[in-house]
């Protein structure tokens, strides 16, 4: 093939993908950093509000919180993301593949002396294709652009491939195992529609790479062997996204059952206490207090020898929907364990601690859970701390938010208070409050 097209393709492959790059790197950059300040600023807006009205405003489900969940989740090493892309395990796997593929071309380029009129533009692409890999693994910030990261590797990976296709012989080049190996891998961590664009475009461009030269030239065996090629890589492709997607489902079950209680749809207490960990670090750079609850249900074991534990386990949803439609967006709650539930509360102090507490705690009053011929009634006794005044780690936090309970309990019950080393308790009665 001549040099002229060659360089003429090259510069169009090179200018198209610096498009794609910017196009795919700059919006989900601008967007997270949006999404950051928007995130700051309604949580001091919201603590402002609180303060100033003294009430608690009420929220759907803590949409934030997952958010919070799938930070911790992908913080733990060599854990798939809820969304099923296993980014730090696929980061290190396609990083080594890439550096195997371009160091292994290359020296095979240069050791054969197989295609010396291209040679030079061979190595060129192998050079631009190593400086991707340096680009989106090792010089962006990790978690950049999300899974539009494989989107982009596959583009310009399937690019580059095919710019070297034309160069080592179009329809006998030896590297088109590339476009499956693309298309495969891209088919572990994307969807199937993104699967099915990346195999198309494959397609089109291995046609492009086999033809550009001889538009008139077609025989039977090269269309032959062109159809069976891109049959085959479609039917790998396919394979792989069924594959992912179950794995895929799995993942995502699996972290459910990590991460919620079952019986309530709350965080459960190891969530929870992660949780924890992580607003004490927060604020210990920040400076800003946060608040816990711990709350008991009065009277279960009273309920379930009644009614029955299915009417227990009734009384138990019931009363993680008050607390669930009690919180905000930024707080965390949980089923400690049995009838205990917890309620982590960012940037709060102890005032707002309490008067959120008050708000769950009239609510479980109200609530009536009806069977028949009855009308179930209960209760919680509720215990509130504050960081840092009531405890440095999160075993203290607990220990004193359990004591602040308990003493509700013995109080007479149906009522928040709150824990001080001297045993003196804040507002005891819901009437003072």
């Amino acid at each position: 093939m001549p040099d002229q097209p060659v360089l003429i393709l090259l510069l169009i492959a090179v200018a198209a993908n610096l498009l794609l790059t910017a196009a795919l790197v700059v919006p989900p950059l601008l967007a997270r950093r949006r999404v950051r300040d928007t995130y700051e600023r309604e949580r001091t807006d919201t603590v402002g509000r609180r303060d100033r009205s003294k009430d608690v405003p009420v929220m759907g489900p803590s949409a934030l919180v997952v958010q919070e969940a799938n930070a911790l989740i992908e913080a733990l090493p060599d854990v798939t993301s809820p969304d099923g892309v296993p980014a730090a395990a696929y980061d290190r796997v396609v990083r080594l593949v890439s550096w195997v593929v371009i160091l292994g071309a290359s020296a095979f380029v240069a050791v054969t002396g197989l295609w010396e009129s291209t040679q030079a533009g061979i190595l060129v692409v192998l050079a631009l294709g190593g400086f991707m890999v340096l680009l989106v693994h090792d010089v962006m910030p990790a978690g950049a652009l999300g899974t539009d990261k494989f989107v982009l590797e596959g583009c310009v990976a399937i690019t580059l491939v095919t710019l070297i296709v034309i160069m080592t012989g179009q329809e006998i080049s030896p590297f088109f195992f590339a476009y499956p190996l693309i298309v495969a891998g891209a088919a572990l961590v994307v969807t199937p529609q993104v699967t099915l664009v990346l195999a198309a475009l494959a397609s089109v461009d291995y046609v492009i790479a086999v033809t550009i030269n001889r538009p008139f030239e077609l025989d039977e065996r090269l269309l032959a062997n062109v159809a069976v090629n891109i049959v085959a890589m479609m039917l790998l492709a396919f394979i792989a996204s069924y594959i992912a997607r179950e794995q895929r489902r799995s993942r995502q079950a699996a972290i459910r059952l990590s991460t919620i209680d079952s019986l309530t749809g709350l965080f459960n207490r190891a969530f929870f206490f992660a949780s924890v960990e992580r607003e004490i670090q927060r604020s210990s750079r920040t400076g800003r207090r946060f608040g816990l609850l711990m709350m008991d249900l009065d009277g279960l074991k009273a309920i379930n020898d009644q009614f029955g534990h299915f009417q227990g386990d009734q009384v138990l949803r019931a009363v993680a929907a008050v607390i669930r439609t009690g919180v905000r967006q930024i707080d965390t709650a949980a089923r400690y364990g049995g009838d205990e539930f917890v309620v982590l509360l960012p940037e709060t102090e102890a005032t707002g601690a309490y008067v959120l507490a008050e708000k769950i705690r009239q609510g479980v009053e109200e609530l009536g859970i009806a069977v028949p011929g009855f009308q179930i009634r209960t209760s919680m006794s509720i215990g509130a701390v504050a960081y840092p005044d009531d405890g440095l780690t999160a075993d203290d936090l607990l220990i004193s938010a359990d004591r602040a309970m308990y003493v509700s309990k013995r109080q007479g019950k149906n009522r928040v208070v709150g824990y001080t080393p001297a045993g003196v308790m804040g507002p005891s009665d819901h009437d003072e409050l």
